[in-house]
């Protein structure tokens, strides 16, 4: 990957109701961040919080049912008395 497209920043503008700018500058200084830094954080959570493809297939077998093995107690014990 190369670092300076990715730590390239864009300068942009936006308009925000006041109390929520306060609110926001309220959380940044709780995580010790500038208001900048845990706006972008936070829009990151948002915009990158889906799953890769690996992740949905596991997550539809999963709902799936299929190829799911059955759990003996008893053999989990002695696994986990053995560690």
């Amino acid at each position: 990957m190369n670092t300076s497209v990715s730590n390239a920043k864009v300068q942009t503008a936006f308009r925000f109701n006041p109390d929520l700018i306060e609110r926001l500058k309220a959380r940044a200084k709780r995580e010790n961040r500038s208001l900048n830094n845990y706006v972008e954080k936070v829009l990151m959570d948002i915009v990158y919080d889906e799953p890769n493809e690996e992740t949905i297939a596991a997550m539809n077998e999963a709902k799936s049912s299929k190829n799911l093995e059955t759990l003996d107690l008893a053999r989990f014990k002695e696994f986990v008395a053995s560690l």
